[in-house]
């Protein structure tokens, strides 16, 4: 191997050991890789446990896998995820006949560049799977056992690197957990305690005083402490969700007693959502139960959340005053404006229906 082979090398091997983000660590390793093997194509998917892939990078795609937005390689299965999903693919294979190409062919579609097979080398680490990488080059139909090699050695690397930013990323989430119990009891500690003296010392002066209008005035202070009190336990116990731990079951009921709403939640195989899903769904319904509170004047919410393979569906009506939807060019709330924005961040849909007088349901779809 080459002095310059080498520094390409060592290229890699520092970005990979500096990137903290996936998406552009491989898309640069790729670009790195492919002329240190003279070859011009190539493309990473990265899949998960329940064997869903995701075009994560790719580099010099022909026409016809390039067409409107990767759509044939995001599409359907081939060969080589098959074989990753029921674990035969072990090292990397020799160029194979491309399945997806096969495909674009049939279906006179785009150039493929004289592109018809690729090399097959699996992403592992530690005896944990992430993906696989695809390599190719216009008319090559073999690779030697020196180029597969050097193939399976970068692939190595590459795992270790998205098993390094995987714990990265937990170990952040654990951080903003913390951070949010921080300030959580900062809150308590501090402003929650100020208003609470604020509320006995109004309360003691309007038993001191005998002029009518410092009385008023007295009591008006009590009703304004009693409220900030009653919303600051309310912000803290959504940056610190008692009974999240149980489940968001258990959270919802308990944020509902919090704000004097009734709600009853009926839900199916929710006990196996993943935490990312769980935090949004907990989000969400907070976000619902507030507007229905304070903009619906509703006295009864009913919850749904469904799990399905891989989604979950939750759905939230209520018995409020409703509003015609037709009347309207945007949502009416900033609650319901949230919660939509948080469904399609995660890829899911929003629905709303309403109706004056017939209050309102809503129903999302999250993808995981």
């Amino acid at each position: 191997m080459s002095n310059e082979q080498w520094q390409v090398l060592k290229d890699i091997a520092e970005r990979l050991n500096g990137e903290t983000e996936l998406q552009p660590m491989l898309q640069g390793v790729l670009q790195q890789l492919l002329p240190l093997t003279g070859l011009t194509t190539g493309w990473i998917f990265l899949i998960d446990e329940r064997g869903k892939h995701t075009l994560t990078a790719s580099v010099n795609l022909p026409p016809a896998l390039e067409k409107t937005g990767c759509d044939a390689l995001k599409r359907g299965g081939c060969w080589c995820v098959d074989r990753f999903k029921n674990g035969t693919l072990h090292k990397a294979t020799n160029l194979i006949h491309c399945k997806r190409i096969e495909e674009a062919i049939q279906d006179n579609e785009c150039e493929v560049d004289d592109i018809v097979d690729h090399a097959t080398v699996p992403l592992q680490a530690g005896g944990e799977r992430f993906g696989i990488l695809n390599v190719a080059s216009p008319g090559k139909t073999d690779l030697s056992k020196e180029e597969l090699a050097l193939l399976e050695s970068v692939a190595l690397q590459i795992g270790s690197a998205i098993k390094r930013v995987q714990l990265t990323a937990q170990e952040k989430e654990v951080a903003l957990v913390a951070e949010r119990n921080r300030l959580a009891r900062d809150l308590h500690d501090s402003v929650n305690q100020l208003l609470f003296s604020m509320n006995l010392t109004a309360k003691a002066g309007s038993m001191m005083q005998d002029v009518e209008q410092s009385k008023d005035a007295f009591g008006t202070i009590q009703h304004l402490a009693q409220e900030a009190i009653h919303e600051m336990r309310s912000l803290i116990w959504q940056l610190r969700p008692k009974g999240l731990e149980q489940g968001i079951v258990q959270a919802i009921t308990t944020y509902a007693d919090l704000i004097s709403l009734p709600v009853k939640v009926k839900q199916d195989g929710v006990a196996d959502i993943p935490s990312p899903i769980e935090e949004r769904l907990w989000r969400i319904s907070q976000e619902a139960l507030n507007n229905a509170k304070k903009h619906a004047d509703a006295d009864k919410v009913w919850i749904t959340i469904q799990k399905e393979r891989d989604s979950v569906t939750f759905t939230i009506e209520d018995n409020g005053i409703g509003f015609d939807m037709s009347a309207l060019d945007s949502l009416p709330t900033v609650g319901l404006s949230g919660m939509k924005e948080r469904i399609e961040e995660a890829g899911g849909s929003f629905e709303l229906e309403s109706a004056i007088g017939r209050g309102t349901t809503i129903q999302a779809t999250i993808p995981f």
